[in-house]
């Protein structure tokens, strides 16, 4: 190739700069490149060379069956009623591709129907609680569905029922107005669906859906996580770790609590701590019966025919014991981890009952008593119940 036409070559850097239209060197050249002389007569491009006018945009082609703008809408509109009007074949349906459009619902091959969204419940109970677990509701209410007598109930002195059950914590005013007219609550004993009714809130007995209001604020309900070593007493003599060391005053408001039921030293988990005597003497009572959950350790491997030998009953020095329910939780080499459930108040009743099988408990830790359980709270931490739990632990003992 010659010296003029490497110079003129793209790889060049005088031949690019020309090319691209440089304001020096080819302007005076008689317009070598891209960017001669009439470069200077009109407004150069980015790229040195003439303007040239803008091109029209075209249209983008309307598509009736996807329309992605707010016009192409009232295109699609526009055409349609066009294609009414002259008889042309009307746009395609959403969906119309699919296989199985068209068919009736049932017949082989047909699309399947759209669930339709659940019917949206009645006005929740307790929907606020902040504190405890969502138990749900008891039992439906006891009393006959319909209106009751204001003179059977009302209390022209008293305070109107929905007011109390806000005040309760129940749900706003209006909920309760709405729970009330559903025939949810009882007062009494017997369903109310009067909104005028008035009651005393230190005498009437609230039920709604079965949960008790606990309308009393002076009476306190906790849940102590009892950790091993810990005497399951307010005060001991001897100077052990009690409940009172880890109950903080500003949780009893100066009221003094008790411990429903004992656990003894070595076993771990739920204790019931409340100033309500009559609930405490009920929750203690044989006659209630009041399920108490366990989770037991003992060493592997375990029989299968021991889980039956306790349900059908061992005898202990005191009489014949029996678990309501035997279940394996889990198994790992060295131990068993067993969930039982009993309503023997005896004292050290599970360890007893495996002992008296060939199986001495390793670890022991009650999780539930009734319907109230621990879930995730931590050693040794002292919590209240929540208003749904405090319902549902006294409508276990008929409160």
């Amino acid at each position: 190739m010659t010296q003029a036409g490497r110079q003129g070559s793209p790889r060049n850097g005088s031949g690019r700069t020309s090319g691209f239209g440089s304001s020096r060197g080819n302007a005076g050249r008689g317009g070598a490149g891209f960017g001669g002389s009439q470069a200077g007569a009109g407004k150069r491009s980015f790229q040195g060379g003439p303007s040239r006018p803008p091109r029209p945009r075209e249209d983008r082609p309307f598509d009736p069956d996807n329309p992605t703008t707010a016009a192409d809408f009232g295109k699609r509109k526009a055409s349609g009623a066009a294609a009414g009007a002259s008889g042309a074949k009307a746009p395609r349906k959403p969906g119309s591709n699919k296989p199985g459009y068209g068919k009736a619902p049932g017949t082989p091959g047909a699309l399947k129907p759209k669930k339709k969204p659940a019917k949206q419940a009645g006005a929740r109970a307790f929907g606020s609680e902040r504190f405890g677990q969502n138990l749900g509701p008891v039992r439906k209410p006891r009393g006959p569905k319909g209106n009751v007598p204001q003179s059977e109930q009302h209390d022209a002195d008293g305070v109107r029922l929905q007011k109390v059950m806000a005040q309760a914590g129940v749900a706003s005013r209006r909920v309760c107005e709405e729970l009330i007219l559903e025939g949810r609550v009882e007062v009494n004993g017997q369903v109310t669906t009067e909104l005028g009714m008035r009651v005393d809130p230190k005498s009437a007995v609230i039920h709604v859906d079965g949960i008790r209001i606990q309308l009393d604020e002076n009476l306190l309900y906790m849940v102590f996580n009892k950790p091993k070593g810990v005497v399951s007493t307010m005060e001991d003599p001897e100077g052990r770790p009690c409940i009172s060391d880890f109950l903080k005053s500003s949780k009893t408001h100066g009221e003094r609590l008790f411990h429903v039921g004992r656990l003894d030293v070595a076993t771990e988990g739920l204790l019931l701590l409340t100033n309500d005597g009559e609930l405490a003497n009920r929750l203690t009572h044989p006659s209630y019966e009041v399920p108490k959950t366990y989770l037991v350790q003992v060493r592997a491997p375990f029989p299968h025919g021991i889980g039956a030998k306790l349900k059908a009953g061992v005898e202990l020095e005191d009489g014949i014991a029996a678990v309501d329910s035997f279940r394996l939780v889990d198994s790992t080499p060295g131990y068993v981890l067993i969930e039982v459930v009993l309503h023997s108040g005896k004292n050290r009743i599970v360890r007893r009952m495996f002992d008296a099988v060939g199986f001495p408990v390793q670890r022991l830790v009650r999780v539930k008593v009734g319907p109230i359980g621990l879930g995730d709270q931590r050693q040794g931490s002292i919590r209240n119940l929540g208003k749904q739990e405090i319902g549902h632990l006294l409508a276990s003992v008929g409160l």
